[in-house]
C-alpha cells in the first residue's frame, strides 16, 4: 500500500524542485480572443504555476463564447469634404473620395495623400 503525500509536503517538494504554485486573487474574467471570436471565462478561478522562469495558467470557470464585433461601419464623407479635397488638389472627385475614405475622413491627411502622389 502506498502512503498518500500530504499537501505541505507536496508543496515543500514542489519548492524544492523550483516550481511555485499560487492563485491570482479576485478575478472576475478571462478573455481568449481568436481572429473570429472571444471565449470568456466568468467567474474565474486563475491558479499559477511557475516553474523554470515559465508561468503555467489554469483556469476554471463559467465559459461563454462571443463574436468579435467587426470595425464600424465605414466614415460618412460629407460631399463638401470631398469637393474640398478635390479643389485643393486639383484632383477628381472620385479620387477624393477614395483619398478621404482611406484616411477614415481625415481632411489634411486626404489631401496630402493625393498631393505626395499616393
Amino acid at each position: 500500500m502506498r502512503k498518500r503525500m500530504s499537501p505541505r509536503n507536496a508543496k515543500r517538494m514542489m519548492q524544492r524542485m523550483g516550481m511555485n504554485m499560487g492563485e491570482i486573487p479576485d478575478v472576475q474574467e478571462v478573455i481568449f480572443k481568436t481572429s473570429d471570436k472571444e471565449i470568456v471565462i466568468e467567474n474565474a478561478q486563475v491558479a499559477v504555476l511557475e516553474m523554470q522562469g515559465q508561468k503555467i495558467f489554469q483556469v476554471t470557470g463559467q465559459m461563454s463564447e462571443r463574436a468579435i464585433e467587426t470595425e464600424a461601419a465605414a466614415v460618412t464623407i460629407p460631399e463638401e469634404d470631398v469637393q474640398l479635397v478635390a479643389d485643393q488638389t486639383g484632383k477628381s472627385l472620385e479620387d477624393a473620395q477614395r483619398a478621404l475614405e482611406s484616411s477614415d475622413g481625415d481632411l489634411a491627411k486626404a489631401i496630402l495623400l493625393l498631393q505626395t502622389g499616393g
